[in-house]
């Protein structure tokens, strides 16, 4: 048999670039809608309505890459006298980073980034419009790493090794098994984290800056409030609002789009939190003019700060704020207020008490959810902050101001 093997790889090979371009041709057409699998293609679960719950939803490219994949995992499993399931592994990874690299570029302004177009050739896909779209864009690369690419991995291995009779032998090619799976599975994430990256980048760009180019978060922003003779108008900026109706909307179609796998969404969507806010953490520019500009951050500017940072918090808390990215703010905060203290004021002798926080932050939050505020003023039980009380964000400020 093994002097077939040079030819049974040249097959391989063959196979896989088959699927990398029939995907490729299927995802020039793909109008992004999310379906369960439409007759005629190959799924793992059974099709009785009890377990439709199951049945993954995917794009029209995502369920023909996943029907194709099983069909070359069985087609390659009787080879396994010739040791090509390492080649079969390798060539699924590239193949599944191709069309992932597909997805990318089917996001809005992708193809202003050089970087993306790499590897593409002359590949076109047509661009998700929408956000229901560009979530079903991650839907299918999630839910293919995740779920049905190890899933169809597996027959490979189990055939692999069913001749194994020695159970010392079985017990250590298990335990070498399970590890390159998890492996492989993590090189899949990796891929899968690309389009994670460039999907959050994207609408952290369309927050933070205008169509021409100009910032929506700036230092300015903040100084320039103690320069007014008018009382500002409380409510966090524009951009944290927007954050959040952003977040809130899409929060909204996943429940749609990942019936039963709902953690993929809520990752996605403490990503996008994080990189605005880690974007606000490491712009230099807005740091070097806080702390070292002509013109120091005054009592308005650091309340306007406190209460955005304050806003996220509470509307981001539990669904779309990781614990990471609640320290980055606490040190965000932290830094605001060392500015403030170094012209010689006390932060808390100009900052409302924490009762004013939470009432316009949850304000704001029951106007842009929908969800009203009860009639003594507290927030619904199924409200996001519903849980959060003044000891929480008192904690803040002791944290703040130490």
């Amino acid at each position: 048999m093994k002097q077939f093997k040079p030819s049974v790889e040249q097959a391989l090979e063959s196979s896989l670039r088959r699927i990398e371009e029939s995907t490729a041709a299927l995802a020039a057409a793909d109008d992004w809608v999310l379906t369960y699998p439409p007759s005629g293609i190959r799924t793992f679960a059974r099709s009785s309505a009890s377990s439709l719950l199951l049945q993954p939803k995917l794009s029209n490219s995502g369920h023909r890459f996943s029907s194709m994949v099983q069909d070359f995992f069985e087609d390659v499993g009787p080879l396994h006298s010739l040791q090509l399931g390492g080649s079969a592994m390798d060539g699924l990874l590239k193949i599944f980073n191709s069309y992932v690299n597909l997805l990318i570029s089917a996001l809005p302004h992708s193809l202003d980034d050089e970087a993306n177009l790499e590897g593409l050739g002359n590949k076109i896909v047509r661009v998700a419009e929408t956000e229901e779209q560009q979530l079903a864009l991650f839907a299918n690369a999630s839910l293919l790493a995740e779920e049905l690419l190890p899933r169809a991995a597996m027959k490979l291995s189990s055939v692999n090794h069913t001749g194994v009779n020695d159970i010392r032998k079985k017990s250590v090619d298990r335990q070498n098994r399970v590890a390159e799976q998890r492996e492989w599975k993590k090189k899949l994430q990796r891929i899968v984290d690309k389009l994670k990256d460039s999907f959050c980048r994207q609408h952290a760009l369309d927050l933070i800056f205008t169509e021409d180019d100009d910032t929506r978060l700036s230092a300015e922003m903040y100084i320039n409030m103690d320069n007014t003779v008018e009382e500002p108008e409380w409510v966090p900026s524009l951009i944290f609002q927007e954050l959040y109706a952003k977040l809130n909307r899409m929060a909204s179609i996943a429940a749609d789009l990942f019936v039963g796998r709902e953690r993929f969404a809520t990752f996605l969507l403490m990503r996008l939190t994080e990189t605005v806010i880690l974007w606000l953490s490491e712009d230099q520019s807005f740091w070097e003019e806080i702390e070292e500009g002509p013109r120091a951050l005054g009592p308005l500017g650091l309340q306007q700060f406190y209460l955005d940072m304050q806003f996220v918090i509470l509307s981001g808390r539990g669904r779309f704020l990781s614990r990471h990215v609640h320290q980055v703010i606490l040190k965000i905060i932290d830094r605001a207020m060392a500015a403030f203290s170094a012209t010689g004021m006390n932060p808390d002798s100009v900052l409302p008490s924490d009762d004013w926080f939470i009432d316009v932050a949850n304000d704001t939050i029951s106007r842009i959810s929908g969800n009203p505020r009860t009639a003594n003023g507290d927030r619904e039980v199924n409200s996001p902050t519903a849980s959060v009380s003044a000891q929480s964000i008192s904690s803040v400020r002791s944290h703040g101001s130490s």
